[in-house]
């Protein structure tokens, strides 16, 4: 696709600003949107930007685009903050591991089913407290017991 701005549909032009303010990690300024677009008229750019702001007003969109330390970006509307807040807080927070954890992971998740001896082997290194925080975690499961002397735990 060109990248001169002046060709660009009114529709579009607004579209690809729409996505230039999403994708940014912090605000993005009205310069840093011309820049990108070139060829863009200034004046045409900052019209676009407030059309589009003025869309994300109504009351049929849950976000909007804010002016933020001399820049725009999305956020939540404050009406619905509290239940954006009750949703945050009923998300389950993702799994830490560390990098022991992963590493024994690893292993069982290659060659499962195994038992805990094999795994320190590969490893070079006792697992048996990781195993148990791996299992408490609910991410290692035992799959019986292997016939040999002494009948380990298998782990898969």
């Amino acid at each position: 696709m060109t990248n001169d701005g002046d060709m660009l549909t009114d529709e579009t032009l607004k579209a690809i600003i729409e996505a230039i303010i999403y994708v940014a990690p912090e605000p993005v300024t009205l310069e840093t949107i011309v820049r990108s677009l070139d060829g863009a008229e200034r004046e045409r750019v900052k019209a676009k930007l407030e059309e589009l702001v003025a869309d994300f007003e109504r009351a049929d969109h849950g976000i909007q685009i804010r002016q933020v330390a001399g820049g725009y970006k999305f956020s939540s509307k404050a009406e619905h903050h509290e239940v954006l807040r009750n949703f945050v807080k009923s998300l389950k927070p993702p799994i830490r591991l560390s990098k022991q954890a992963l590493e024994t992971l690893a292993v069982i998740a290659y060659r499962q089913p195994v038992t805990l001896p094999e795994i320190q082997e590969v490893r070079g290194v006792d697992s048996g407290g990781v195993i148990h925080t791996l299992m408490e975690k609910k991410l290692v499961v035992t799959a019986g017991r292997k016939s040999v002397v002494g009948r380990p735990i298998l782990y898969r």
